[in-house]
């Protein structure tokens, strides 16, 4: 039980963030017994509780509401009419709503009109135990049962010739025409109410921002319960729960992590008492581990904050079709203050955004995000302080009802969180050239490509698609980075399927486009140079380095770079044979590298010799070992490193003496 206690710990410090977000399309920090709803309509009212008037909300991002519940309404289903104490929908609150031809939902119901009913006995014992203007004023509009009328007068709702309310859009909309009721809600009947009340000398309207309304709210509803032994958290007696929060990764997400279900699967059958049994024999509802109502609440709302707020979900395709949230990886400090993500890359955490647009594709920029990114470590542990420990936490569900925390360590110190982020970064350090932003030209006006080079370690969603395949099933990606996590949190080393798929991945090249292969190459060099650290390799060509794999490469690099200036020259554009030949290269190099080199006398003869080419692999002949040059036993990832690196020395010179072929080859791309 230690995560929902430093959840609770979290919210508790963070109090002062309830119903503050910085990003309107965010969930904000709960306050207790509130979820937030998707409102449709907002009705203003005076303080004596007179209507004044009403909108739609089109906004989707104004339309997040937050809203009192009970935990019964928080957690109902169809055949539950239990009615949300202040907002929602219109079966709820309208009195008229019967007679204007709604639907009750819990159509089974003998009397429709009870959800209305249980609605308005809520606000009435609401007013009369925790009196709020803005509550009382709500209440005597909604018992005048005029809501419905007053929207259909207002040109919210609309009826038919029948007087009852309009199933669906009668005659077909003009594009042009505003949004309306259908566009939103869909239906009039799901219709969802918020309220705006007027009150003299009160700045704030909007109910769901009021901050002591929802202290009203929480002060009334837990009078109401009993407190019982024990709360397992805070070692106190409290007002236990049985009901608790879902739509933790993501909007309509019904997975939970604390459930009790022994009533249709039987989870527990003849082992514990169902509550209902519990409570007739005046025992407590979990005969386990007993959760309070209000740390239970506190801290699944901070645990919804924070992955919104900081988090990663991976999305997956459900089993019908639609996309599904899957993995949810979130690191915090029990401060609040923010931390990096163990999922990101450098340009991410430093802010690719607030990188300048007009950057020229060098190596040095690559440098300088990588000074930044150290920067902004530093930056993070002066912010956080030292004292604090940050906890990293994986959920995923196997089914639709049940949350499972996959993976969780909370032993972390700040200091020693950033320190294993940086290690990360530092061990897998590459040159990377695949992420971009589309840049409007200032003289053109059309969109132009841009690419940041940075240095570190890609993001473990990129490392998936490097190993599998950007078409790779969105469960392989998803398993590939919560394998990828204690890699990174914990140092472990990284499995070694998920290299040699990148490498093999790598010398397919003409399976991919030029800009994929690139990043998969650089991302295999990555890997690899992470999992042999102790060679130490460097990302600039290391000329003195004579193992066979690595010479292999470097010749493998000269003769695409011979083939494809030989080609620029002669304005045809194909793969060189070198690309056509890598993965057979990388299986059997001794016999491919002579059908390779044999295939480039034309091509020197196009370059009048290729002396400074021919120089080179020379240079390289000599270094080898005889025994390892003629050896045909396939070349491990080491060829790749050669490869990039006598491939990057190469660019780099071609950019000096011709960079209208570089800057060709680049805008291909």
């Amino acid at each position: 039980m230690s995560w929902i206690q430093k959840l609770y710990e979290t919210y508790n410090n963070c109090e002062a963030m309830k119903g503050y977000s910085t990003d309107e399309s965010k969930r904000p920090l709960l306050p207790v017994c509130h979820i937030t709803a998707q409102a449709h309509i907002e009705i203003m009212l005076n303080e004596n509780g007179n209507f004044q008037t009403a909108r739609l909300v089109t906004d989707k991002n104004d339309a997040t509401t937050i809203i009192p519940c009970t935990e019964g309404s928080a957690s109902r289903a169809g055949r539950k009419p239990e009615a949300h104490p202040l907002c929602d929908n219109l079966q709820y609150l309208a009195g008229d709503f019967t007679k204007y031809g709604g639907i009750v939902t819990s159509g089974f119901l003998k009397d429709p009109e009870e959800p209305y009913r249980n609605f308005v006995k809520t606000l009435t014992d609401w007013c009369k135990l925790e009196y709020h203007p803005k509550v009382q004023a709500i209440l005597n509009y909604i018992s005048k049962k005029s809501l419905i009328r007053d929207l259909i007068d207002h040109n919210i709702l609309f009826v038919g010739d029948d007087g009852k309310l309009l199933a669906k859009r009668q005659t077909k909309k003009d594009k042009k025409a505003p949004q309306d009721i259908f566009d939103i809600a869909g239906s009039q009947d799901d219709a969802f109410i918020r309220w705006t009340v007027e009150i003299p000398d009160e700045l704030e309207t909007k109910v769901w921002k009021d901050k002591t309304l929802w202290e009203s709210w929480s002060k009334f509803y837990l009078s109401t319960k009993k407190k019982e032994p024990i709360c397992f958290v805070t070692g106190e007696n409290a007002i236990l729960t049985s009901l608790h929060s879902k739509y933790i990764r993501a909007k309509g997400d019904g997975a939970k992590i604390i459930s009790a279900n022994d009533i249709s699967d039987f989870t527990f059958r003849g082992r514990f008492l169902s509550d209902k049994e519990a409570k007739k024999r005046k025992l407590p509802i979990s005969q386990t581990c007993g959760v309070s109502l209000e740390v239970s609440q506190k801290a699944h709302n901070a645990l919804i904050w924070l992955i919104d707020k900081q988090g990663k979900v991976f999305w997956v395709k459900g089993v019908s079709g639609r996309k599904e949230p899957g993995l949810a990886v979130i690191a915090w400090a029990i401060s609040g203050k923010p931390i990096p993500k163990p999922t990101d890359d450098p340009l991410s955490v430093i802010g690719f955004d607030d990188l300048p647009n007009d950057t020229p594709i060098e190596v040095s920029t690559a440098q300088d995000v990588s000074i930044k990114f150290r920067n902004r470590m530093l930056g993070y542990a002066s912010e956080i302080g030292s004292t604090n420990n940050v906890i990293v936490m994986c959920l995923d569900s196997a089914s639709k009802g049940r949350l499972a925390i996959t993976y969780y360590r909370e032993d972390l110190s700040v200091s020693n969180f950033l320190k294993r982020i940086e290690d990360w970064h530092k061990g897998c350090e590459w040159i990377h050239e695949y992420r971009y932003k589309d840049i409007q030209d200032k003289v053109t006006g059309k969109n132009k490509r841009y690419f940041q080079p940075f240095i570190g370690a890609p993001a473990p969603i990129d490392i998936a698609e490097a190993a599998f395949g950007k078409k790779a099933d969105d469960k392989i990606k998803k398993a590939t980075v919560a394998r990828l996590l204690p890699c990174i949190i914990d140092g472990q080393q990284i499995p070694r399927d998920i290299i040699e798929s990148a490498v093999r991945r790598a010398c397919n090249r003409i399976t991919m486009d030029n800009w994929e292969w690139n990043k998969t190459l650089s991302i295999a060099c990555s890997l690899f140079k992470k999992y042999n650290i102790k060679e130490n390799y460097n990302m600039a060509l290391e000329e003195n380095r004579t193992t066979r794999d690595y010479l292999y490469g470097r010749l493998l690099a000269i003769a695409d770079r011979l083939e494809g200036q030989a080609l620029y020259k002669a304005k045809e554009k194909r793969d060189t044979n070198a690309a056509r030949y890598m993965q057979l290269f990388a299986e059997h190099p001794h016999k491919t590298w002579r059908q390779i080199e044999l295939s480039l006398a034309p091509y020197k003869a196009r370059l009048g010799g290729a002396h400074y080419f021919t120089g080179l692999v020379d240079e390289i002949m000599c270094k080898f070992n005889s025994d390892d040059f003629i050896n045909d036993k396939p070349l491990s990832g080491e060829f790749l490193l050669g490869y990039h690196c006598q491939r990057a020395k190469l660019w780099e010179k071609l950019k000096d003496e011709e960079p209208e072929v570089i800057q060709d080859e680049e805008q291909s791309e």
